[in-house]
């Protein structure tokens, strides 16, 4: 083991106050890991950051359901609605369902690889503000299931858009860090660059030691930087984190080692970066690979994936097989994916879960495997969809 991990500077995260990691932390989180998530960011942006922004939770979904509670409340007599993508990650819609917030859909572009369309944000809002006040929009970068990564210019249209319509952005960034092919910039650095009045818009944007290049799921760690909010609206969340209490400040430490690899300079930065490095090449050779495979199947379709950890294939079922679907009570991927794990062992999850067009049907499979059982998995697959098809034409 190299000899820094034991020097002060990463010592002092849980011991440099009193108590322990068995012992309650602020609400909030820790002070001394709130600093050093907004140095964090601030190297990341090259825009100030204030830890006074940042809120420390049990991975990312504790925060979003935090933040997305401060919207219930009914506007004009209408009740509240927040855009979100679909697909999307069912932790919003959930969320959404369970806070009684009405959820207006807007549609990604999957004949343009996922594009974010504004032509499609102005339909969803208009919709939706018949009957509802749209007081939020979600939008997820890199997307899952989707994989694709938003263009400064997109983002700039986003911006402008959610200005327009005096709309809150949610920004789920969680996957910056599993980019394969293009840059990523956060929503508060295009903010920031825009300028007046753009630069002074509220926004709250999420990471969480769950993904990019730690994936430590079970820590439960994130955190979520929250930006310009009004003095009562900040005073509602503030409360409402107190009264859930802190999150796990064994979590909170694994985010502050997260938070601050190793450097050049340190005995554990040659081998920190090239695992790294190494982890990050493997999975653009993965991602490369499950979009060759899967577009080399009839009746299969995948667009590239540019970033995250997932490939969401588009699959032809058949008219039988969606009518068997039926009268068996599923949804056709559904009834699908079912059969797949039956008779292949392969576990993927069905795109209604995550929202699809009407009459599409995916799938969200990850691509971690190793080289070797991907590529039976893909033989397997190959197999299995020959069969179905011939079996339901």
């Amino acid at each position: 083991m190299a000899n820094d991990f034991s020097s002060a500077d990463k010592k002092r995260t849980c011991t440099r106050r009193k108590g322990s990691v068995g012992a309650y932390s602020p609400s909030a989180g820790l002070t001394l890991v709130r600093r050093r998530v907004a140095q964090f960011l601030a190297a990341r942006d090259g825009v100030p950051a204030s830890p006074d922004d940042v809120y420390l939770g049990a991975g990312a979904s504790d925060l979003i359901k935090a933040l997305l509670g401060l919207f219930v409340q009914h506007v004009d007599g209408k009740p509240p609605a927040v855009m979100i993508p679909i697909p999307q990650y069912p932790l919003f819609s959930g969320t959404l369902s369970e806070l009684g917030l009405r959820q207006a859909n807007y549609y990604l572009d999957e004949e343009h690889d996922w594009a974010l369309q504004l032509q499609e944000l102005e339909r969803s809002w208009r919709e939706a503000s018949q009957e509802s006040h749209v007081r939020a929009l979600v939008v997820i970068n890199p997307g899952n299931p989707t994989g694709q990564v938003l263009t400064r210019d997109n983002m700039q249209e986003i911006i402008k858009f959610a200005y327009e319509h005096q709309l809150f952005i949610l920004a789920d960034e969680v996957y910056q860090e599993n980019i394969i092919s293009k840059p990523f910039h956060s929503f508060k650095k295009v903010m920031h660059e825009m300028g007046a009045p753009y630069s002074s818009m509220e926004l709250a944007s999420f990471v969480t030691c769950s993904k990019g290049w730690a994936a430590e799921c079970g820590l439960r760690a994130g955190f979520m930087e929250a930006v310009r909010l009004q003095e009562g609206v900040r005073a509602a969340l503030e409360a409402a984190r107190a009264v859930a209490q802190c999150p796990s400040v064994l979590g909170q430490c694994a985010l502050d080692c997260v938070m601050k690899p190793p450097v050049a300079g340190e005995p554990s930065y040659p081998r920190f970066s090239q695992e790294k490095r190494a982890t990050l090449r493997a999975l653009g050779e993965r991602a490369r690979t499950a979009h060759r495979e899967f577009n080399s199947i009839p009746g299969y379709s995948c667009n590239i994936i540019d970033g995250s950890m997932f490939a969401f294939p588009r699959v032809e079922i058949p008219e039988r097989a969606q009518r068997a679907a039926a009268d068996a009570g599923l949804q056709p991927d559904e009834f699908y994916c079912l059969r797949l794990l039956e008779e292949t062992g392969v576990c993927v999850v069905p795109g209604s879960g995550f929202g699809q067009r009407a009459g599409s049907f995916h799938f969200r499979s990850t691509i971690l495997h190793p080289a070797d059982e991907f590529q039976h998995m893909m033989d397997s697959v190959r197999r299995f969809h020959a069969s179905f098809t011939r079996q339901y034409s």
